[in-house]
């Protein structure tokens, strides 16, 4: 049996960050965390429990709307897990419903893998007008087609987190989506605020990408923006200098009615841990100077991590460690109702990370014992 008890300089347990605290690790478990330890290995940086993304395009060369399988989800999964994403939703934007119904099959599939915790499905049923970079031919109304396959992820246990907007499906139909228990999520909407709000009172408890691809606010018409911060709806927000303004993000968090209510998501495409350029809808999209764009020029996407979403919360917008960890573990866990991804005790350590000081390393704690175990085994 592996025991070894280690002493981080701090350690996130999903709640809060401490110093001084001991943590034991036993045949690849956290089992234990207790104050300090004089036996304990002394380790530089803050252990913390794997990030959790709610948000996820692509990875690893792979967009899941291109390759809409199981093996297309591992390879995003696994091309995130390297850079501290331990839990990922693979996200199929606006597409054929074929597209969909490929993908759903791909998410039942991988129900049983660690890191895959479910399927967003962002799209076809948003605003035209606020469609971002999504297919403008595949946008439709919700219907028979989408809520079959719904249905059958929620027959198979699959959580599912849904986009729509509320110009693309009826209170009825949020209200039927919630009943079967699909987490649903207000975003790529042009509708004003009242409409909005009319949304959350059917049961919608959740927001995509706040400001990005939604009608903003104004003086005398709130709009979408408005609506989502004056509520308590879990709203998503990409943190990658592009996406959102970072004077704008500090805004949000201070004027939100409440603690927690904002996560992180990385939007991420298939340029994370692959090449440089990938294809989606048939068109190029190349990463250029950090921003993903498309052949009009446009934002498409994120290339961003949850890990350097994290070091831009603390250092671009100044955010206390501890806020911008529980926004890219514990409020997106608690979204999907997974309070155990934001967890120490009882953590695998392949699914715990160690931050640098400056967070701009993110080391796999399994690597990091890996080493320690080596050279105790060739003493």
């Amino acid at each position: 049996m592996k025991d070894l008890w280690i002493t981080p300089d701090l350690i996130f347990d999903g709640q809060e960050v401490s110093a001084g605290q001991a943590v034991r690790i036993v045949d690849g478990k956290v089992a234990d965390l207790a104050a300090g330890r004089e036996d304990a290995l002394q380790i530089k940086g803050c252990l913390t429990p794997g990030f959790v993304d709610l948000q996820v395009n692509g990875g690893g060369g792979v967009m899941l709307n291109s390759s809409p399988t199981l093996a297309g989800m591992r390879t995003i999964a696994n091309a995130h897990r390297q850079f501290g994403t331990v839990a990922v939703m693979p996200t199929v934007i606006t597409d054929a419903p074929e597209v969909l119904a490929a993908a759903a099959e791909a998410a039942i599939a991988a129900r049983d893998d660690t890191g895959i915790i479910g399927i967003h499905i962002e799209g076809p049923h948003i605003a035209e007008a606020r469609r971002g970079t999504h297919d403008v031919n595949s946008i439709r109304v919700l219907d028979d087609k989408t809520m079959q396959v719904v249905t059958r992820l929620r027959a198979n246990d699959v959580t599912v987190l849904m986009t729509v907007a509320p110009e693309a499906a009826s209170n009825d139909q949020i209200a039927a989506l919630v009943a079967m228990g699909v987490i649903v999520s207000l975003g790529h909407t042009d509708a004003s605020a009242d409409a909005v709000e009319s949304a959350i009172s059917a049961g919608a408890t959740c927001a995509t990408h706040l400001f990005n691809a939604m009608s903003p606010m104004t003086s005398r018409e709130p709009g979408a923006v408005g609506a989502i911060i004056n509520s308590h709806l879990r709203s998503g927000m990409i943190c990658d200098g592009y996406h959102v303004d970072d004077r704008m993000i500090a805004l949000a968090l201070r004027a939100r009615p409440a603690e927690d209510l904002m996560f992180l998501v990385s939007d991420a495409m298939a340029t994370v841990g692959g090449p440089d350029q990938f294809d989606l809808y048939g068109q190029p999209v190349r990463l250029v100077d950090g921003r993903l764009v498309n052949a009009e020029g446009n934002l498409a996407g994120a290339h961003i991590t949850q890990g350097e979403g994290v070091r831009r919360l603390v250092q671009a917008i100044g955010l206390p460690l501890q806020q911008a960890l529980r926004m890219a573990i514990t409020t997106p866990a608690q979204v999907i109702g997974r309070d155990d991804l934001a967890t120490l005790v009882g953590q695998r350590t392949q699914d715990v990370v160690l931050l640098s000081e400056d967070l701009s390393t993110v080391s796999p704690l399994d690597g990091v014992l890996g080493s320690v175990w080596g050279h105790d085994a060739a003493e």
